[in-house]
C-alpha cells in the first residue's frame, strides 16, 4: 500500500478567489484614481514640469515661512536692525536736515516739531506715511506730501487750506475754509475784509451759503456778513449796512437772491432808502424806510418782472382793506424767530 503526503497550510479555493477579486478591486480603483488625476492635469493649462516647480517653490516658501518664525522668536530680526541702522549712521544716512515747502499761514514750527520726532534716526526706518498722517491733524494742513532726499534730507510739500469766511463765536472769531473746518482765532483786524458768518450752526452751513451766493455773483462783492438764522435760513448784510431776509429752503433762497439782484440792478436799491428788504412772503418784497412806522410793499416790483407794464419804481402801503401780510420787523434777524 503506498503512502500519500498530505500537503497542510496551502491556499483553499475560496481563499484564492477572494485575494483574486481583492486585487481585481484594488487594480480598478487605481485606474479610476490615475483617470481622474490626469482628467484634472489636463485642465490645468502648465506642464507637468511646471506643476514640479510650482510645488517646490511653494515647499521652498513654506521653510522659508518657518525659519522666519523661529528667527523672529530667537530676535534675529531686531538685531539686523540695529546692525542696519549702525550701517545706514556710520555711512551718513540718517536724518538731520528737513525741507518744508508750500507754507504761506502755517507756523512751520509745527511741522518741525512733528518731523524732528524721526531725527537722527536712520533714513531707511523713517516711516514717512506715519509722518503725513500727523501733518494731516494739523488744522491748517489739507494735504501733504513726504519724501525721502537722501542721504539725510526729508522734503515735506504742504498743501494749505483756503480761509474763506470768519466765524463769530461768544468770545473769539474764527477763521475757517469752504468746508467749515476751523483753522485759527484771528483778531478782528485780520479778519477785515472776509465774509463773517454769525449765528448757531453757521459755521457748519457756509458751503450751503457759498452756493447760495452762486446763484447771484454780481451779489456776492457787496456782502458783508450773514446771519444764519433759526438754522433754517439766511439774513444777508451788504456793506451798505442794508439787510436782505431770504426765505428757508435752498430753492427758494437761491430764487429770491436772484430777483434781488434784478431788482438792485432796474432799480439800485443797495445804497437807496431803504435800509431792510424783506423776501420771506412769496412774491413780495417789503421795505423799511427809516421815518416810516409801515413797511413798503413792492409787489408791483416783483410782478413788474413778468408784466413790464408795471414799473420798478411804483411802491404802495398795504391798505387795511386787503389782507396784508405780517409786517417785518426793521431789521430781520435772530430775534425775530417767532415771526420765522
Amino acid at each position: 500500500m503506498s503512502a500519500r503526503t498530505i500537503k497542510r497550510g496551502g491556499k483553499g479555493v475560496r481563499r484564492a478567489a477572494a485575494t483574486q477579486v481583492k486585487a481585481q478591486k484594488v487594480r480598478t480603483a487605481k485606474a479610476r484614481t490615475g483617470s481622474l488625476v490626469d482628467t484634472l492635469m489636463g485642465w490645468v493649462p502648465l506642464s507637468e514640469e511646471q506643476l514640479h516647480r510650482i510645488f517646490m517653490a511653494a515647499i521652498l516658501g513654506l521653510a522659508v515661512i518657518v525659519l522666519w518664525i523661529i528667527a523672529t522668536l530667537a530676535g534675529v530680526p531686531a538685531l539686523a536692525r540695529e546692525q542696519i541702522a549702525a550701517l545706514s549712521h556710520n555711512s551718513g544716512f540718517e536724518l538731520h536736515n528737513i525741507n518744508v515747502r508750500g507754507t504761506d499761514n502755517l507756523n512751520e514750527l509745527q511741522v518741525y516739531q512733528i518731523a524732528l520726532a524721526d531725527r537722527n534716526r536712520a533714513m531707511p526706518f523713517v516711516d514717512v506715511q506715519n509722518l503725513r498722517e500727523r501733518l494731516l491733524q494739523l488744522s491748517w494742513v489739507e494735504d501733504a506730501r513726504v519724501s525721502r532726499q537722501l542721504p539725510d534730507t526729508m522734503v515735506i510739500d504742504i498743501v494749505e487750506r483756503k480761509p474763506v469766511a470768519v466765524v463769530a463765536k461768544a468770545d473769539r472769531l474764527m477763521l475757517i475754509d469752504k468746508d467749515g473746518v476751523e483753522l485759527e482765532v484771528v483778531s478782528a483786524e485780520r479778519a477785515k475784509g472776509k465774509l463773517l458768518l454769525t449765528g448757531p450752526g453757521a459755521g457748519r452751513q457756509v458751503a450751503a451759503l457759498n452756493e447760495l451766493l452762486d446763484a447771484a455773483p454780481a451779489m456776492r462783492p457787496h456782502v458783508r456778513s450773514a446771519e444764519w438764522v433759526g438754522n433754517r435760513r439766511w439774513n444777508l448784510t451788504f456793506k451798505t449796512d442794508q439787510v436782505l431776509a431770504l426765505p428757508e429752503g435752498k430753492e427758494q433762497s437761491a430764487k429770491a437772491l436772484m430777483t434781488f439782484a434784478q431788482l438792485d440792478g432796474r432799480n439800485r436799491l443797495l445804497g437807496g432808502k431803504a435800509t431792510a428788504f424783506d423776501m420771506r412772503a412769496p412774491g413780495r418784497v417789503y421795505l423799511r424806510v427809516p421815518g416810516r412806522t409801515d413797511a413798503i410793499e413792492q409787489g408791483g416790483v416783483v410782478a413788474g418782472l413778468a408784466a413790464p407794464a408795471a414799473t420798478a419804481t411804483e411802491t404802495k402801503v398795504a391798505e387795511a382793506s386787503d389782507k396784508p401780510a405780517a409786517k417785518p420787523s426793521a431789521k430781520p434777524d435772530a430775534k425775530s424767530g417767532a415771526k420765522d
